[in-house]
């Protein structure tokens, strides 16, 4: 397993236990990679959420090394302003970066975050941060050109917290075969060594019809017409992952990964609602109906601590000396800080339940914290409850998400399936997220960088 061509599927959000389970015997070509090499569920980092995680899975550092907790960030310690990650803000060499610098040609599509589009020793193609397929998405840019004079249109994502579900599930079906389209171009008419590509939208399927065919959701409906729609685009994705399997000689060391999983999301608690009853978080004025912290005045110099929702939270603390406005005094910040974490994980739910309420300190995940981290980051029941920003709801526990339609959350556990030569036969066993970039630069015949974990021993 050494010195040959290496090609990674990326199937953003695959989960193990629809995989490798319940839609066992429908995935014929997934399951004939299974069955002549080692597959195993794949444990993605903190927090689990597609960017950091795919740079996280091909660079082999944590988020804290990366400076990267998902896709927005302050700007300077500020209130109010934002970035959103791109490449632009990616140092960190990846396995792309490290095989070019060794003279091997590479090829990725799609694979986060990889907008705008940067060099590498080969071709490019931009992710679904991609504004729309009329951006410069490519590199080289003459790729964008070559691409459309063959009929080949790109379209980077889709908009799937909405209620038109006939529409659009054809318009992920639209994107994912185009963006098949440009792999099977690129397989046929591009010499390369390693060839990295991620589909989007899988994760899209799995959060705007979970519901839909899980029987433990609480909003599940037997017999609803979109009971087959993850089932039957699973069969899709391994019908197209057969015919890029058609352009590979057995010689060549094939990786099919996820960047985490997923599973049925029970509601949304809303964490800055909570802090305003706490008295944590003050209000200039009471909202008559939902609404993002962004369009609400909050009274800073009464604030000590906000939150920023999602599949996860990031909680932040007003501190004084470093935010704009602070109050906690720097002498008190650690045991504010650890009082506020202990109030959290007891939070329950909506029964008097207790919850798998899980609060970090960045510091204890990560050897670095580069960048702006947050104070606290919050995961509620084990990421089954999901953290709602908004405030002004009539209750805590909301039944949907507060931002559109989303049925499902992240789970802790992706995929991993790798077959090739000396891959060991049928076995399965589990492993991490940490371990792909290593094995991607052994199976090139390229060192590995001594900050790398060991890659996913092939022998066992």
């Amino acid at each position: 397993m050494s010195g040959g061509k290496v090609l990674v599927i990326g199937l953003d959000c695959a989960s193990p236990g629809l995989l490798f389970d319940r839609f066992a015997g429908d995935l014929p070509n997934l399951e004939s990679l299974m069955a002549r090499g080692v597959h195993g569920e794949l444990e993605t980092c903190v927090p689990p959420i597609t960017i950091p995680a795919w740079l996280v899975m091909f660079t082999g550092l944590d988020p804290g090394q990366l400076g990267l907790y998902g896709f927005r960030h302050r700007v300077e310690r500020s209130y109010d302003g934002v970035w959103v990650a791109n490449s632009e803000q990616i140092s960190a060499p990846t396995v792309w970066d490290i095989a070019g610098a060794k003279g091997l040609r590479c090829c990725v599509v799609a694979v986060p975050p990889s907008y705008p589009p940067y060099p590498v020793n080969g071709d490019l193609v931009g992710c679904f941060l991609t504004p729309d397929g009329n951006s410069r998405y490519t590199y080289p840019a003459g790729l964008k050109v070559e691409l459309e004079e063959n009929g080949l249109s790109y379209v980077p994502d889709v908009k799937f917290r909405v209620e038109d579900k006939e529409g659009l599930l054809r318009e992920i079906y639209d994107m994912s075969a185009g963006r098949f389209d440009i792999v099977d171009y690129l397989l046929e008419n591009r010499a390369w060594d390693l060839f990295a590509f991620v589909e989007i939208g899988l994760d899209r399927i799995h959060h705007a019809f979970w519901k839909y065919q899980d029987p433990g959701h609480h909003l599940y409906r037997a017999g609803n017409p979109f009971e087959g729609a993850v089932r039957d685009y699973y069969r899709f994705l391994d019908e197209r992952v057969g015919g890029m399997l058609e352009r590979v000689d057995d010689e060549t060391t094939v990786l099919v990964v996820s960047d985490h999983g997923a599973k049925r999301m029970k509601g949304a608690f809303c964490l800055n609602q909570w802090l305003v009853e706490r008295g944590y978080l003050k209000l200039a004025g009471e909202p008559e109906a939902p609404t993002s912290l962004d369009d609400l005045e909050v009274d800073w110099d009464g604030t000590r601590a906000w939150a920023w929702g999602g599949y996860y939270a990031r909680v932040f603390i007003n501190l004084k000396g470093r935010e704009p406005c602070g109050v906690v005094e720097p002498g008190e910040y650690e045991a504010f800080r650890d009082g506020l974490r202990s109030e959290i994980e007891a939070i329950k739910g909506p029964d008097g339940e207790d919850l798998d309420n899980r609060v970090w300190i960045p510091s204890e995940l990560y050897e670095e914290t580069r960048g702006d981290p947050p104070d606290l980051m919050v995961c509620l029941d084990d990421l089954y409850w999901r953290p709602a920003g908004t405030v002004g709801h009539p209750s805590l526990y909301l039944s949907e998400n507060d931002t559109g339609p989303d049925d499902a959350v992240h789970d802790w556990k992706g995929v991993y399936i790798m077959a090739g030569p000396g891959v060991e036969a049928g076995a399965r066993r589990d492993a991490s997220i940490y371990q792909v970039a290593p094995t991607v630069l052994e199976a090139l015949g390229l060192d590995v960088p001594a900050y790398m974990k060991a890659g996913l021993n092939n022998t066992g």
